[in-house]
Order: structure tokens, then C-alpha cells, then sequence
């Protein structure tokens, strides 16, 4: 029906175009009239018109095929981490705010492999990523002190080589990291990190001295662990023993329970987390460590056996509309404290010194709370100098109390803190009975990973652990002969230092 309908309309419209040119045709031309087939005409006509059809075809075509071509892919969303490398994702990575994270020394000292495992199951760390990080932390103070060459303040070795007389100032480097984070899939992370620190290396010589300016590898471990299909996580290698808190309120200084028990050591470390409980054990190497951990092998100081651990266990309460509170209880087989007199770093001990340690956190609004015990189960032998008899051997213990308020601002988060910490480590009326230290700190967050800070530090006693009780003050006799005089120590529970600092860290 349709190709009748079509073939009428045809016919019709060959009618009309043969009438049109008839009545153009019978115009007089000058010189002839030329008189020319209609049927000729009209086939050019419809010649045109199918090649008119045909060119709009392929116009359509072309059309169609560009709205079929797929689009191109939408620019990365924008996120905490900056990608760099030719691998389509991006290999090597920063993520300035982890990196202040992780490198922190003021918090989670001994928590970093849940922090690595937290970031991943918040989507921070991608899997097959390689992020590194960097942290830099300048400072200039001025220090003073009643007692010539003696300062107490433990954020740089308080020795005689780099602090003389009563005042003493300073501008400059405190310390420099480097890290990397290996993602290598969902389970297997990797962390290693370098440290540049010559105000704390126990480095002969001054600040400026070679051995004391060295870059050493500070942590480095395998993590093996997916939060997002089991709470078990384990790691292996040199990494910080999960024994108390030992976190700060202060923008800067340590607080002196991680000065006394804040180990670092070779060992693995098997732990479980979830619905706020955290258990925490960790197998260490034996002999002396780097920090505060020293179990004797076969009378020496040789690290030839894994027989040292640390057990930690913490629970996480959150409280309606009051914040979070954290409890925790630790325990260490063997502490740094079970040396003999003349107490001396890094030689062997008789027998070990079990530590325990219990600690608390409370966030509330603006408001965090902090306090901190530890102490060790007995004597520390060292502690009894027999030319002074009249003061007993004691245990060591080490306690903080701290409070920090933070401020929003449009600039940028200001944090008000204020913590006193005791060390002690000796009976009541010894010269090193006990070295006390208060802080009043100010940081102002320039951004997340930049931050400012001042404080106000005053120190009250003097008890550095080498040779604490005594060995090392030379006297002489009256023929000449110069000779340890074990009557006497350089401790001092008199001494008073006063400190004004401020500084950065600036991280990435």
C-alpha cells in the first residue's frame, strides 16, 4: 500500500516539473530556441535530489558515530595524596598529613603499625603505592641554670661537652626525618625510617662533631595485616615496644616517662584491634637495645637471644555526648634499669628488671586529659654507690599528668598544653633521687602538617643515667695520682634549669 501511495506522489511531481518547464521552454530566445528533452531535465533533477539524500546519510552517520565515542575519563578527585611516576595510579605518592603522622614523636610513639593499618582501611593509603614522607624540626632557646654545666633538660644530652656555665643558647637543627610507606597489596605494608637527631645521639663529642651527626635507620618493619578482614596484625623488625603511653600534651618535648621506659628494639610484634580493645605483644631481642629494653644472654650484653617481651592491652570507651576515654595496662620482662654500680649505657646485666606500667586518656570537646605511671618491680642495683651506704638501692618510677586545650581559629588550630613528669630513681636525700620537669607549651597549626609551637620548660633536679650514682668524678691525691672519687656523683637533686624555646615541624 505504501509503494502505491509512494509511486502516485512520484508521478504527480513529474507532472508539475514538466509543466513548469514547458511554460519556461516557450520563451522566445534571441537567435534560436533551443528546445531541449523535459525527460532529460527531470532525470537531472532527481539525480541532484538522490545525491542530496545521500550526502545527509552520511552527515547523520558521522553525527552518530562522534555521539557513540566514549568519553574521555574525568580528572583524579581531588584527595590527600598527590601521585607522581608513570604508572596510571601513580607509584610514589606524598601525603603531607600521614607523613606528619607517622613521623610524629609526640604521638602514638608506639602505635604507628595500627596507624598504618587504620589509613588503609580508611582509603588513604592505596594499595601498590609507595608514599613517602619527610619532617624537619628546628628550634631556638636559651636555657639557664644554678649549677654550672648542669641542665637538666632531656631533649638534648645534658653533658658537659655541649653545655658550659650557667646560660647557654642555641639556634638549630633538632632533628630531620626521612620515611617510606610500601603499600605492596592488601595484607603486606612496609616502613622504614631515617633519622638525623645530633642533640640526642649518643655520639661522642659535641653537637658539631662527625660521630654525633649521622643518619641512622630509626624503624624499619614488615606489617602483615587488613583491618578490613581480620582485627590479628603482625610485624617484624626494629620498631618501637608497645610498653605505656609514653605520648606528650607538649608540641616539643618528651615527656620523662618516655625518656625513662620509651623502648626501641629488634623483635616481632603480634597484635589484635577492634571495637576499641587492643592487645599489643611483642617479642624482643635480647641483650641491650636501642632504648630501654635489657635482658642478659648468658651473663652478656650480646643480643644472641629473642628472651626479653612486652605485653600492652588498652580498651577505648566512647562516651555519649562526654568524648572518649582510653585505659591501659603494660608490662615489660626486662627494663633498661638492672645494671650494676657504675652505672654505664649499653653493658651487660646480672639478671633482668621486670617493668609495669598503667596510663589513661580522656577526650572530651576541646579538652584532653593525660596521666601516665611506671615503675620497675625491683631495685635497680646501680642505685647503690657502696662509698655512700647511707642510700639504699631503689626502684625506678616515672609518672606524667597533662591537659591540653585545643582553640579552632580561621588560622588554624592553637593548642594550649601544660604537663609535669617525674623521674626517680633513688631513696629520699640521695643526690639523684628523683629529676622533676614541668611544661607549659603553646602550637599553632599553620596547616595540618606544619606546626608552631613555643614553651616554657623548668626543671627541677639533675640525674642523668650514666653513671647516676657515681664512678666518674675524678679527684686527686696528695701525691699526684688522679683517681675516681666514689664519694661523690655529678647528680644533683638541687639543680634548676629554666628554658625558653620555640621552634617548627614541617612535614610532609
Amino acid at each position: 500500500m505504501s509503494g502505491i501511495v509512494s509511486g502516485r506522489a512520484q508521478s504527480s511531481r513529474r507532472r508539475v516539473l514538466s509543466l513548469l518547464l514547458a511554460a519556461v521552454l516557450t520563451v522566445p530566445v534571441a537567435g534560436a530556441v533551443h528546445a531541449q528533452s523535459l525527460d532529460k531535465l527531470i532525470d537531472r533533477l532527481e539525480k541532484l535530489e538522490r545525491e542530496n539524500r545521500e550526502l545527509r546519510k552520511e552527515i547523520e552517520a558521522i553525527k552518530a558515530a562522534q555521539n557513540r565515542k566514549p568519553p574521555s575519563p574525568p580528572a583524579a578527585a581531588a584527595g590527600p595524596a598527590r601521585a607522581y611516576g608513570k604508572s596510571p595510579a601513580g607509584f610514589v605518592r606524598t601525603d603531607s598529613q600521614f607523613g606528619y603522622e607517622i613521623l610524629d614523636p609526640t604521638n602514638a610513639i608506639n602505635r604507628k603499625e595500627r596507624l598504618v593499618l587504620h589509613r588503609k582501611r580508611d582509603g588513604i593509603l592505596a594499595p601498590g603505592g609507595l608514599y613517602l614522607q619527610g619532617a624537619i624540626t628546628p628550634i631556638a632557646n636559651h636555657q639557664s641554670s644554678n649549677r654550672a654545666d648542669k641542665f637538666g633538660y632531656l631533649m638534648r644530652h645534658p653533658t658537659a661537652k655541649n653545655q658550659v656555665g650557667k646560660t647557654v643558647s642555641e639556634a638549630a637543627i633538632h632533628s630531620v626525618q626521612l620515611g617510606a610507606t610500601a603499600t605492596l597489596g592488601d595484607w603486606i605494608a612496609g616502613h622504614a625510617q631515617a633519622l638525623f637527631d645530633p642533640e640526642q645521639s649518643f655520639g661522642a663529642g659535641t653537637n658539631t662533631s662527625i660521630d654525633r651527626n649521622q643518619l641512622q635507620m630509626r624503624q624499619a618493619w614488615v606489617l602483615f595485616g587488613d583491618f578490613d578482614r581480620s582485627p590479628f596484625y603482625a610485624s617484624l623488625g626494629k620498631m618501637a615496644v608497645p610498653f605505656g603511653l609514653t605520648d606528650t600534651v607538649n608540641p616539643f618535648t618528651a615527656s620523662t616517662v618516655w625518656h625513662a621506659f620509651g623502648g626501641l628494639a629488634n623483635g616481632v610484634k603480634a597484635g589484635y584491634s577492634q571495637q576499641g580493645l587492643n592487645l599489643t605483644l611483642m617479642g624482643i631481642q635480647g641483650g641491650v637495645q636501642f632504648r630501654a629494653a635489657n635482658t642478659p644472654v648468658k651473663g652478656t650484653a650480646v643480643p644472641g637471644l629473642l628472651n626479653n617481651l612486652a605485653v600492652d592491652a588498652s580498651y577505648e570507651l566512647r562516651l555519649d555526648r562526654v568524648g572518649t576515654l582510653l585505659l591501659g595496662g603494660s608490662y615489660q620482662r626486662g627494663s633498661a634499669y638492672c645494671q650494676d654500680y657504675p652505672v654505664q649505657h649499653f653493658e651487660p646485666c646480672h639478671d633482668n628488671n621486670p617493668a609495669f606500667g598503667i596510663y589513661g586518656r580522656l577526650i572530651t570537646g576541646p579538652f584532653t586529659f593525660k596521666a601516665e605511671l611506671a615503675r620497675t618491680t625491683d631495685v635497680w642495683p646501680g642505685t647503690f654507690n657502696p662509698d655512700m651506704p647511707q642510700f639504699a638501692a631503689s626502684k625506678v618510677t616515672a609518672f606524667d599528668l597533662g591537659a591540653k586545650y585545643r582553640l579552632e581559629r580561621g588560622g588554624g588550630p592553637l593548642d594550649l598544653s601544660v604537663e609535669f613528669s617525674r623521674f626517680t630513681a633513688g631513696p629520699g636525700g640521695a643526690p639523684w633521687e628523683k629529676q622533676d620537669q614541668i611544661v607549659l607549651g603553646v602550637a599553632w597549626f599553620v596547616e595540618p602538617s606544619v606546626k608552631l609551637f613555643a614553651e616554657v620548660v623548668r626543671t627541677a633536679g639533675y640525674a642523668p643515667l650514666n653513671f647516676i650514682s657515681g664512678g666518674s668524678i675524678m679527684a686527686m691525691d696528695p701525691d699526684g695520682t688522679r683517681k675516681v672519687d666514689n664519694t661523690r656523683t655529678h647528680s644533683d637533686r638541687s639543680a634548676r634549669s629554666s628554658i625558653l624555646l620555640v621552634g617548627a615541624n614541617v612535614a610532609f
